[in-house]
């Protein structure tokens, strides 16, 4: 007879929680008191924590990949402006601008687009290449000059 599973079911709210905080399969497993492979056979066998993963996973890299976009193109968001005129809290609503930032840029297009933005170009892909050149070294005298002469 196999030994009951440690799975419960709130798991699946947890492990939707921690991966959305950028939880591994490893920190999930520690987080549990499992060993990963009990992880692996876990979300083999319960469809709801696989999805439960998935969902929070995929969720947190959209949200990520959302704010290097962000980045990338420059934002604009409201934010309060609080300062003490005259011994009075004055908070005056204001709109901060955040110029695009090149860093997110390339690094987008590096990882969307390798196959145009990579630092080292694949020379084996290079449509416009010249033909290689052959090159032929024709020897005709090759005595050394006697030193002592």
């Amino acid at each position: 007879m196999a030994r009951p599973s440690k799975y419960q079911p709130g798991f699946a709210e947890q492990a939707t929680k921690l991966c959305r905080l950028g939880a591994t399969d490893k920190d999930l497993a520690d987080f549990f008191h499992v060993t990963e492979r009990t992880l692996n056979t876990w979300k083999k066998q319960i469809p709801e924590f696989l999805q439960a993963l998935n969902g929070g996973k995929a969720l947190a890299d959209a949200e990520v990949a959302d704010r290097l976009y962000q980045r990338a193109l420059g934002y604009t968001h409201a934010e309060d402006d609080i300062r003490v005129c005259d011994g009075v809290i004055v908070t005056t609503p204001t709109t901060r601008h955040y110029p695009p930032d090149t860093t997110a840029c390339i690094f987008w297009l590096k990882n969307r687009r390798p196959d145009l933005w990579r630092d080292k170009p694949d020379p084996t892909n290079d449509d416009n290449a010249p033909p290689p050149v052959k090159v032929v070294i024709e020897v005709v005298n090759a005595s050394v000059p006697d030193a002592d002469a």
